[in-house]
């Protein structure tokens, strides 16, 4: 690691605006790269694993999962995407692979040369692209809530993206909690959870990059999947997809059977379901979703080496 990397990791914000929500063990760090200076929150210590959050969260979504890895000896490393959380960008424009970029910049900021990953909703993105585009960085993958990208596509899917017109036509000031409805989980959350994870809304930096996040990337990156694009490249990484059985229209059958060509298009992939979940996932079941994880993990680790 070069000298201004290890200064970037030590460096310490002495206040977050507006105040980070409360979880115990975590400290956080601001990792500057061209043109971004990322909030990253890790606990832990050990082989790494990147935690990307889902929309309209940040780093506080693995609050519950995080530690857990921790306990089981890997270091959670969680940044804020950029337009979201206490990340603060230069630039505002986000294109279907700058999260891509941004992801790359990092990991070679902090020294991470091959890492694990876990990744809901927005930010399986970036962790999927990584594994196409570079799988010499991705020892495994698990992905929460969004289909893998080599996946056919059916019409069935559509209602799947109900939630987009209405992010395109966001309008700064209005609140985003409507997305925490039944449609999207299964345990409405309290208030004071609502209010954390909206919180870094107050910032005109991320109440602004809603309707860049999704025009700019999810809608590309959407037409993309349906185009079948991935469907003619192969994903290396061992992958394990997790959905919600309440995360509607991605009903376990159907996705089964658009998945059942699955080795056509991957070297090692799994499907698991997860009872009383929804889209909201982590939120739902964060025990459920940090044992498929560390099973996961634990199921590609590489083999220690042989002794005489």
């Amino acid at each position: 690691m070069d000298e201004h990397a290890r200064h970037t990791l030590e460096a310490r914000a002495p206040t977050w605006s507006p105040p980070l929500p409360d979880a115990p063990g975590f400290e956080h760090l601001v990792v500057e790269t061209p043109g971004l200076r990322s909030h990253v929150a890790t606990i832990g210590e050990g082989e790494p694993v990147v935690l990307l959050h889902g929309f309209p969260e940040h780093w506080w979504m693995w609050r519950e999962v995080a530690p857990r890895l921790a306990t089981a000896g890997f270091r959670a490393v969680c940044p804020d995407l950029r337009g979201t959380g206490w990340t603060e960008a230069v630039d505002p424009r986000i294109g279907p692979e700058t999260y891509l970029d941004d992801l790359i910049a990092l990991l070679d900021a902090l020294a991470l040369e091959r890492s694990r990953f876990l990744a809901h909703d927005m930010g399986a993105i970036p962790a999927a692209q990584l594994a196409y585009r570079h799988p010499e960085r991705v020892r495994s993958l698990v992905q929460l809530s969004v289909p893998p990208f080599f996946m056919g596509f059916s019409p069935k899917l559509a209602p799947g993206f109900r939630h987009m017109p209405r992010l395109l036509a966001h309008r700064p000031g209005r609140s985003l909690d409507w997305l925490y409805d039944e449609g999207h989980i299964a345990h409405p959350p309290s208030a004071a959870t609502v209010a954390a994870h909206l919180a870094p809304a107050s910032r005109p930096e991320v109440d602004g990059a809603v309707r860049r996040i999704f025009g700019g990337m999810a809608i590309p990156m959407s037409l993309r999947f349906a185009r079948g694009e991935y469907r003619r490249q192969r994903l290396h990484p061992p992958t394990l997809v997790v959905f919600g059985r309440l995360d509607h229209p991605w009903d376990e059958s159907l996705i089964r059977r658009l998945c059942r060509d699955a080795d056509r298009y991957a070297d090692d992939f799994g499907l698991a379901f997860v009872d009383d979940a929804a889209h909201f996932i982590v939120d739902d079941a964060p025990d459920a979703v940090a044992e498929l994880a560390l099973d996961h993990f634990g199921r590609t680790a590489e083999p220690s080496p042989r002794t005489e």
